[in-house]
């Protein structure tokens, strides 16, 4: 099942009308970036090559290469070549286009240095393209980035660039079209937008079904992707587990983190966490009112599969084991699935803005995010989780995520909460309820869960 990336499509079907391209796609593991390839690959008249490297000296590479391209039939046996370059040279002697796709190529890196690997392949876009469109994919994002970077040997040598993401809300609800805004929240709060993770779930059972035969069943692919696929590409030296338990379903600050793993202030954690942030398994987050201000920033998990594993299962192995699954839900998970799905929902809430803003539905907005708030006066401190700023104010959106309609009530009794704090200038209040509202006002900005699939 594919689903959206139409973007993303549209690059690549552009880049197989010229003659030769050379285009880099790298994202997470499991995000579907060798799905979006190929599904754009099906558009080409021309043959098309796919190629997974080895973790592998390079001679092997180099074989495994000139396999696939005898299976696709561009080379009739088998034939020796010392180096890509001598290969990729032979192929331009070919009639006809070829589309080849070298997918995880850092693990071109593992036997042999970096830099070399990098400027192999830059002589090959160089000079031996002529009838060639490369596509070039990798899942360890560190290094994929290092590629972009002034100084390394690719540099500037795609034409094409496509960071794959996991699908947002909205496109991850189309694996489970059926259900309720209610239900879609929950879904997407613990199974997050993986187009992998999400062809495994039942779309016709439940939220609690589908997390004991995924995310509790040591036999299903769900499990192993979070326990560990996600950190395979990490150095024993970074305390990735132990970051990602210490963080679990909160957003933590540095000190915090740091208390939690009793690790000494060396400046450890903070390579730790720098390594976690630029393979985007970790994201910083500032109050957009304290974008400036480190010690107000927090750490939080970018994957909500992850989070939800290490929030719940990554502590408790031992518990699900002797309990089983459905015993271990009732204990461990029912009593505080709904708290978490609401911290999740927060997010969906800003994401749901941005979009509206993407597609020239909010006007006026300058940023959308959090808001830290201390007031002295009545000596209270903390954040708006859902806020939209402008000019002049700051719109603030409660997110709430019950069972049941919002009331009226609830809303005044909350609109009073807001401005009583001191130092901020509110503009707008309004309110996000995944089950609708108990009657509708115009006292309010008020948006139902079903909106924000609309």
């Amino acid at each position: 099942m594919f689903i959206a990336r139409e973007t993303e499509l549209k690059i690549i079907r552009e880049t197989l009308i010229k003659k030769s391209a050379s285009v880099l796609v790298y994202g997470k593991r499991k995000v579907g970036k060798t799905t979006l390839i190929l599904q754009a690959l099906k558009s080409s008249r021309d043959v098309n090559i796919y190629y997974e490297c080895l973790r592998a000296p390079l001679k092997e590479n180099i074989a495994g290469l000139v396999a696939a391209l005898v299976k696709a039939g561009v080379l009739p046996v088998a034939m020796t070549f010392e180096s890509f370059q001598d290969l990729f040279a032979y192929i331009n002697t070919l009639n006809g286009t070829f589309n080849i796709v070298i997918d995880e190529y850092p693990y071109l890196k593992k036997y042999e240095k970096s830099d070399y690997i990098d400027s192999v392949f830059q002589s090959v876009i160089d000079n031996h393209l002529s009838n060639v469109r490369l596509f070039i994919s990798g899942s360890h994002i560190a290094m994929m980035k290092e590629l972009l970077s002034e100084g390394n040997a690719l540099y500037s040598r795609f034409g094409s660039v496509i960071v794959l993401h996991e699908l947002n809300y909205r496109e991850a609800a189309a694996f489970y079209p059926q259900k309720s805004a209610y239900d879609k929240i929950a879904f997407y709060s613990v199974f997050g937008g993986s187009p992998f993770v999400n062809e495994q779930l039942n779309c016709n059972a439940d939220i609690k079904s589908n997390i004991i035969n995924t995310l509790l069943n040591p036999t299903s692919s769900v499990y192993v992707y979070a326990d560990n696929m996600l950190i395979s590409d990490l150095s024993n030296t970074v305390n990735a587990e132990r970051i990602f338990g210490a963080i679990g379903n909160g957003k933590k600050r540095y000190n915090e983190i740091e208390g939690k793993l009793s690790m000494k202030s060396n400046g450890l954690l903070s390579k730790n966490l720098e390594t976690l942030l630029k393979m985007e398994l970790l994201s910083k987050v500032y109050p957009i009112n304290k974008s400036d201000d480190d010690k107000k920033s927090m750490y939080e998990l970018s994957d909500n599969v992850l989070r939800f594993w290490y929030t719940y299962v990554y502590k408790n192995r031992s518990a699900l084991q002797m309990l089983g699954a459905d015993a271990f839900y009732a204990s461990y998970i029912a009593p505080s699935l709904k708290t978490f799905i609401s911290h999740r929902f927060e997010e969906i809430a800003r994401v749901y803005f941005s979009l509206c803003a993407r597609a020239g539905k909010l006007k006026g907005v300058l940023n959308i995010g959090t808001y830290y708030y201390d007031d002295s006066a009545s000596k209270t401190n903390g954040e708006f989780d859902v806020v939209l700023q402008r000019a002049d104010a700051y719109d603030i959106y409660e997110a709430k995520y019950y069972s049941s309609p919002l009331l009226l009530k609830e809303m005044r009794e909350e609109e009073k909460q807001i401005k009583t704090i001191k130092g901020i200038r509110v503009g707008e209040v309004g309110f996000i309820a995944a089950n609708g509202f108990e009657e509708l006002t115009t006292e309010y900005d008020c948006i139902t869960g079903e909106e924000l699939y609309l």
